[in-house]
């Protein structure tokens, strides 16, 4: 199964934020410290505006090949990692759209307004037809790689932009359009890879995605301190009893349906061991050290941002990613 990190949410649209203001109302201009000059700040700035330390949510289209135990098969490999760079096109393109969208809330968000389209770095035009190039060449891209796989990115990418024009809006859908963004990634790898795709993986893909989800919603609502609405509309739809439910319910049925994945007699007979439960333990421990992470850094920007920079959680990801290689391509029966 995918590893429990995996990723870092929310989908590719970053929280933001309340209703577009109205025409009437006067629009904010880039905080003047964050001005600079030069092609390379500008450069910069685009590079910032897709997102480079998010795409590690897009290793989600090798979870195919790595339980079909093919990893070291070659073309294999070079397809999952096309499908990879596409998935980072695509959500370099939405990242750069709600950014567009919520350029006037985020000037006024005390950590989003130094992103670079906010800021003025990157200019408005300038995000617009990397968006435009992005989205075109990922899906052409997509197309020659495989149709199927082609229509998987392009129903990914409407998703996403339905999530990030409407759906964030909606609280519990939202978090649900972002763990269909991740299901989507898996069949990606399955259909680019021509690999076979589990219904455990797709399930216990989803659960996790959920979580994490569920996870950032209830950090998001403790940092606000009242001021939901100024953050994310559908914050004000969330309460803290509700979200808490939610991570108990989402976190115990994906160690649950893990665990229930690695003894299934078929995945025993396929892998020929069954001792690919033991790895369930590092599932669990993940998702007990994110819960950890929600509670207890209520000032960093994102918990599922803070996971990919915590040394214990890194850790557990690690020693999860080495057991499974070992125990599927290494342990014999016996």
């Amino acid at each position: 199964m995918p590893e429990p990190h995996l990723a870092p949410l929310s989908e590719d649209a970053p929280a933001s934020t309340s209703e577009p203001p109205a025409s009437s109302a006067p629009r904010s201009s880039p905080p003047a410290e964050l001005k600079g000059h030069g092609l390379l700040w500008r450069i910069g700035g685009v590079i910032r505006t897709v997102r480079p330390h998010q795409w590690v949510k897009n290793v989600f289209v090798l979870a195919p090949v790595v339980f079909a135990k093919e990893i070291f098969d070659g073309k294999l490999l070079e397809n999952a990692a096309s499908a990879f760079l596409v998935f980072c096109m695509l959500a370099g393109a939405v990242y750069a759209m709600n950014d567009l969208a919520d350029i006037e809330a985020d000037r006024k968000h005390p950590v989003k307004k130094y992103r670079p389209i906010p800021s003025g770095r990157v200019p408005p035009q300038a995000a617009r037809a990397l968006a435009a190039v992005l989205v075109v060449g990922a899906l052409i891209w997509a197309y020659f790689i495989h149709p199927a796989f082609a229509l998987v990115s392009g129903v990914y990418f409407a998703q996403n932009v339905a999530y990030s024009f409407k759906l964030k809006h909606v609280a519990y859908l939202d978090v649900g359009f972002i763990a269909a963004g991740f299901v989507l990634r898996v069949m990606g790898g399955g259909y680019a890879t021509r690999t076979p795709v589990s219904n455990y993986l797709l399930v216990c893909t989803a659960l996790l995605a959920l979580f994490l989800g569920f996870g950032k919603r209830r950090h998001e609502l403790s940092a606000a301190a009242g001021k939901a609405s100024l953050q994310r509309a559908a914050l004000e739809q969330y309460s803290k009893r509700g979200l808490d439910l939610a991570l108990g319910i989402t976190g115990i049925a994906t160690v649950g349906t893990y665990l229930v994945y690695t003894l299934d007699p078929r995945t025993v007979a396929f892998f020929g061991t069954n001792n690919l439960w033991w790895s369930s333990a590092f599932v669990m421990l993940g998702v007990g050290r994110f819960l950890q992470l929600v509670k207890s850094r209520p000032k960093s920007e994102s918990p599922t941002q803070e996971m990919l920079r915590d040394g214990p959680f890194v850790a557990i990801v690690l020693l999860w990613v080495v057991l499974v290689m070992f125990v599927v391509y290494r342990l014999k029966p016996g």
